[in-house]
């Protein structure tokens, strides 16, 4: 999974990296929150890590920009030397997920943060053949059930109808993707993952006639919606909640 971690500590941002990396994340460092700030207009993550002391803010404080700017709620995880009730309160009164207190212990990190992302992703738990907005992922098959026919896909195709079904609603920006789906270091020419989209809208018929919507997001990079048969995008905590009740 995509974390952003903002960490004004050098050496603490460096260590909660390589720890979160070794297990598969994908981390991304910021040291103060005018960095955090621009990277969230021209990026998105699927897990939030937070300091209280930044240089130029406090982590309550972004805590609140979080939830009012990004319109869908993604998991945060206070890291924190604060030790008093008052503060565990205050963080989570503000809207954060979890709190830690410094130093961190690794075992206890990976286990909290994968626990997060259990809770904010259920699907990532599902068994081996799952459903999302009615239609059956097959992941060992790399074969999608979409109205009752059979989509056989390539790896990297399923592997992005599974991310953009994941994050029904969520803007998913280019970099987000190509690390989900291609991998960081992979030298990905633009084209490759527009073609890549096209033949995902293609194949699973992502139409609003059939109730879904897979466009580009300008600058950004790409959102699929599940829409009404006008066109209008359906309300996104209710398929969140469906997701979570089938899992």
């Amino acid at each position: 999974m995509r974390i952003a971690i903002l960490e004004d500590d050098a050496t603490q941002s460096e260590m909660l990296k390589w720890v979160l990396d070794a297990v598969g994340h994908k981390c991304h460092t910021f040291s103060n929150f005018k960095a955090f700030q621009a990277a969230i207009y021209r990026d998105s993550f699927d897990l939030i890590l937070l300091d209280w002391v930044l240089p130029d803010n406090s982590g309550p404080r972004v805590m609140v920009w979080i939830r009012e700017s990004m319109n869908l709620k993604v998991p945060v995880l206070f890291i924190t030397s604060k030790t008093d009730e008052e503060n565990i309160v205050e963080a989570l009164n503000c809207g954060a997920d979890d709190y830690m207190i410094k130093p961190i212990r690794r075992g206890e990190l990976v286990a909290r943060v994968n626990a997060l992302l259990r809770r904010a992703y259920p699907e990532l738990t599902a068994p081996e053949v799952f459903e999302i907005s009615g239609l059956e992922f097959h992941p060992k098959f790399t074969t999608i059930v979409c109205q009752g026919q059979r989509v056989v896909m390539t790896q990297k195709e399923f592997d992005l109808a599974l991310l953009l079904f994941r994050n029904m609603g969520k803007p998913l920006s280019r970099g987000h993707i190509q690390e989900s789906v291609w991998g960081r270091d992979t030298d990905l020419p633009s084209r490759t993952m527009d073609t890549h989209i096209s033949r995902v809208r293609s194949k699973l018929s992502l139409k609003p006639e059939l109730g879904f919507r897979l466009s580009p997001v300008y600058g950004f990079g790409y959102k699929l919606e599940h829409v009404d048969t006008d066109g209008k995008s359906r309300d996104f905590a209710k398929i969140r909640k469906q997701l979570e009740q089938s899992s």
